[in-house]
């Protein structure tokens, strides 16, 4: 087989180990994340910032 046809042939997406690369890195991000949000310093700042919209809109 020559240059050309194993360029033309190359797999341009993401093979399986990447996929699960990808799934656990996007699986362990989205949980920090969560748990940033649900952690109750989180909760008071955006309960504060809503009141203060909320506040704004009378």
């Amino acid at each position: 087989m020559n240059l050309t046809k194993r360029w033309k042939n190359k797999d341009a997406g993401m093979s399986t180990a990447e996929y699960a690369v990808g799934t656990i890195a996007a699986a362990a991000f989205a949980g920090l994340l969560f748990k940033i949000v649900t952690s109750s310093e989180v909760q008071e700042m955006l309960l504060q910032i809503i009141n203060r919209a909320l506040q704004l809109a009378d």
